[in-house]
């Protein structure tokens, strides 16, 4: 998937950015888009929806920093997205959403609340998987953990409007928790043996961004969402 040129010269106009052409001609560039209208929504299929509510299960989960729930019960949360890195011949090779977060809890089988925090989601075009900060409760980071296998089912699509406005939307879906992820999963919500099955097959959604050179104000907070202990 990649972003057509028209889109990346507005987004680094728009954004202000004076880059060197050696660095974007060796390594490409980070284009910062706390200051304009792109986010990233993630919408957990009915399937998973299933899946954290059953009993042996039975997970809740609450959105932090810059994360916004859209529709709880549906599962649905908003990400803002935050920067955008483009390769050295202007094709979008990740996204990210700093600072947003998602808490993910279960009350294990002695009633103690157990479970994890992900945070700083990063999508890489590269390998087509969503990473993210994973924390356990009161445990260590795993920085940028491979969180999801993804497809992209919508490839971007661009629309012009008058006089300087580009706008994109894309929706990636086949949500499939990586290996690490599952483990992750495993261990840090506790989970009984039988969820093993259920974390291999679970399709947990799609992804959909939209992205706009319109200016969002105040722009979004950056900063890395770092859990409590």
């Amino acid at each position: 998937m990649t972003f057509a040129s028209p889109l990346i010269r507005s987004l680094v106009v728009s954004a202000g950015l004076v880059v060197a052409s050696a660095t974007a001609s060796a390594a490409g560039l980070t284009i910062p888009a706390a200051g304009i209208q792109a986010n990233s929504v993630l919408d957990f299929s009915d399937d998973a929806l299933k899946s954290f509510n059953l009993r042996f299960i039975s997970v809740s989960i609450e959105a932090k920093g810059n994360a916004t729930v859209l529709d709880k019960t549906l599962g649905t949360y908003n990400m803002p997205i935050t920067s955008i890195s483009v390769s050295s011949s202007l094709k979008v090779a990740g996204g990210q959403a700093s600072g947003s977060a998602l808490l993910i809890t279960r009350a294990n089988d002695d009633d103690v609340t157990v479970g994890m925090t992900l945070a700083n989601f990063t999508i890489n075009y590269e390998t087509k998987q969503v990473l993210a900060d994973a924390t356990p409760l009161h445990g260590a980071t795993v920085p940028q953990m491979p969180l999801y296998n993804f497809n992209v089912a919508t490839p971007l699509a661009l629309k012009y409007k008058f006089p300087l406005t580009i706008t994109g939307h894309e929706v990636l879906d086949k949500l499939f928790l990586t290996p690490e992820a599952k483990a992750f999963f495993m261990s840090s919500l506790e989970l009984p043996a039988v969820a093993t099955g259920l974390l291999d097959t679970t399709d947990f959604g799609t992804l959909t961004q939209d992205i706009s050179t319109k200016a969002r104000k105040p722009a979004v907070p950056t900063a890395a969402y770092v859990p409590a202990p």
